[in-house]
């Protein structure tokens, strides 16, 4: 089972993760929403559309930017409509 982990904390875990590129997402309900706040960014993936980000913050460190979704993806990514993934050193195994 997917498990995300950064600064010793499991931030998201669960076996309903959905592969795209290689990174997982997480279900929103599977995130410990504790570890993260709204971070102003946003991306643009040609097929998936507009990401917006989380900045993750465990035991008073802050990973700038550290995961990601889509709000409303395009059709083609429809199925990670809020799904988060993660990257800057949060490991998922």
């Amino acid at each position: 089972m997917p498990k995300a982990i950064w600064n010793g904390a499991v931030i998201a875990e669960s076996d309903q993760c959905k592969e795209i590129e290689g990174n997982q997402y997480f279900p929103p309900e599977a995130v410990n929403k504790g570890f993260l706040a709204p971070s102003s960014t946003n991306t643009v993936c040609s097929w998936k559309g507009v990401a917006s980000y989380y900045d993750v913050k465990v035991n008073g460190e802050l990973n700038k930017d550290a995961a990601w979704y889509y709000a409303n993806p395009k059709e083609e990514a429809k199925e990670i409509a809020g799904y988060i993934a993660f990257w800057k050193g949060v490991k998922v195994r």
